[in-house]
């Protein structure tokens, strides 16, 4: 196979270069003979998910003859032969004898199975695959020729239909007739589930979601989640990935609870959970909708932190838990916390609590930050929109001098509630004074913690109760959220994506 480019394949060179391969302890090897290349290094690579890392090296002799250690049933999978260039192809690494001779140029049509069933059968289908991808060629170049009319494209579209239903049937013959080959659980995990027609006692208008329901039911038959080697395939990081950010709605309670199933699947098969649970937690840290730091902490709070992630390091898994209690006040669903801060007078303490509306927005914001200077005046006119209505927005001004946040204030008239912390109040001792006479709270005068605010502007909208309903989203969806809701209809939090600033704010010193 022509080599392609070796994503995190070249990293840890260095410590594998050590680990040259030692006679296998196992009754079986990796052996073969490789035309045109001799004294040289080569190397193994295996698949996690959807990379390549190196997992071990042997000295090819004089004669062109290399060996590598055998592979143990729980590290069998997809591997490749790395040779100098680089050049490489994939093959099944199983728990049996494998003999495979091929050239330095990684040519298909030079790669010889001596030994192994598996590889006879991954081979015979690469090759079977690339015959109907040459057919497949010029009936593409057809249908997609602007010159030709749909009744010239017809013909082509017929045959490529045939073409493709050959192939769909060809893969369902291979695997049904080697059931128990690793090669053909890997070939079954990439196949799309045959979605059955919704029953004719389903009304019409449920019918597509009675199809849904049943797809997601049934998206995880493809896949022996008790099966170890599973996660050396690229098909299954996609079958991970799709699932969690495509099948399921991207609703934070949702994909939870699946997410929580899946995993409760993989009982005894440490490498897939292992694989879902750092998938879904960094899904949920990374994610961009509204709301889905909510995956985040659940991940850490149900698996990180119950010590049964123990490839986390100590001080990574302090890191993850510091990070998952910023966000915990702050989640979609939760009852926000009340902060007191003086006003621009530094005289008069308000509670967003005892001001709350209909709607609060809280929002905290920079004089100096560039995307405030875009943001605040937006936020303004909405707030002019909807006061009458009961919205009210308490404003937390994140500035280093109140100077200038004062001065903004004046500038762009700023009628809203107006809130900061100062240099003195936050000095320790005057702190501990403030917090132990009840005029203000320790996470108040902490809300850059309390609210996990690490940039600027930041908002959180919370209705009458003071739950919070959506955050860390831009005027314009800010706007669209609050019609919606004076309109009495439900927010879609998945409709939303959440918009994170450059802008890093300025701690009180």
């Amino acid at each position: 196979m022509k080599a392609k480019t070796l994503f995190l394949l070249l990293i840890s060179i260095s410590f594998f270069a050590s680990a040259q391969s030692k006679q296998s302890k196992l009754p079986y090897s990796i052996k073969g003979k490789i035309e045109g290349l001799q004294n040289v290094d080569i190397y193994l690579a295996n698949y996690y998910g959807n990379k390549l890392y190196y997992n071990d090296t042997c000295h090819v002799d004089a004669k062109g003859n290399y060996e590598f250690a055998g592979k143990p049933f729980n590290e069998c999978g997809k591997y490749a032969l790395v040779m100098p260039g680089p050049r490489y192809f994939d093959f099944i690494a199983s728990d049996e004898q494998i003999v495979i001779n091929c050239s330095a140029d990684a040519d298909l049509s030079k790669i010889d199975v001596i030994q192994s069933k598996e590889n006879k059968l991954f081979f015979e289908y690469i090759r079977f695959i690339n015959s109907k991808r040459n057919v497949r060629t010029p009936l593409d170049n057809c249908i997609n020729d602007s010159l030709k009319s749909e009744a010239d494209k017809k013909p082509c579209i017929e045959e490529l239909t045939k073409l493709s239903n050959e192939v769909i049937n060809y893969q369902k013959e291979l695997i049904k007739n080697n059931s128990s080959s690793l090669f053909a659980k890997f070939l079954r995990m990439g196949m799309e589930e045959d979605i059955p027609t919704a029953p004719e006692n389903i009304a019409e208008d449920k019918k597509q979601e009675w199809q849904y329901y049943w797809y997601r039911h049934h998206y995880w038959d493809r896949c022996d989640l008790k099966d170890p080697r599973m996660v050396r395939d690229g098909a299954f990081h996609k079958l991970v990935e799709d699932f969690i950010t495509k099948t399921l709605p991207q609703i934070p309670d949702t994909v939870c609870a699946e997410v929580q199933k899946i995993i409760t699947a993989t009982a005894g098969n440490e490498e897939s959970f292992k694989y879902i649970t750092h998938f879904a937690t960094y899904t949920g840290e990374t994610s961009k909708i509204m709301c889905m730091d909510e995956l985040f902490v659940f991940m850490i709070d149900n698996y990180y932190s119950k010590g049964i992630c123990d490839w986390v390091k100590e001080d990574k898994l302090k890191d993850m838990k510091e990070a998952a209690d910023k966000k915990r006040d702050c989640r979609c669903g939760e009852i926000a916390p009340d902060i007191i801060l003086p006003d621009a007078s530094e005289k008069n303490w308000v509670s967003m609590y005892k001001t709350r509306g209909e709607y609060t927005l809280m929002v905290v914001w920079e004089s100096s930050c560039g995307h405030c200077k875009k943001e605040v005046p937006l936020l303004l006119n909405m707030y002019h929109k909807y006061k009458d209505k009961g919205f009210v927005v308490y404003a937390i001004g994140n500035d280093y001098e109140n100077s200038k946040w004062v001065e903004f204030i004046n500038e762009y008239k700023l009628d809203w509630i107006n809130v900061s912390d100062t240099p003195d109040i936050m000095k320790q001792e005057k702190a501990t004074e403030l917090i132990y006479s009840g005029v203000t709270t320790l996470k108040s005068l902490n809300y850059r913690t309390t609210w996990d605010v690490t940039s600027t502007p930041k908002v959180f909208l919370m209705d009458k109760d003071m739950k919070i309903i959506a955050k860390s989203i831009g005027a314009e969806q800010l706007d669209e959220i609050l019609e919606n809701l004076y309109k009495g209809e439900k927010v879609e939090t998945d409709k939303f994506q959440e918009t994170e600033y450059e802008d890093v704010n300025t701690p009180r010193k």
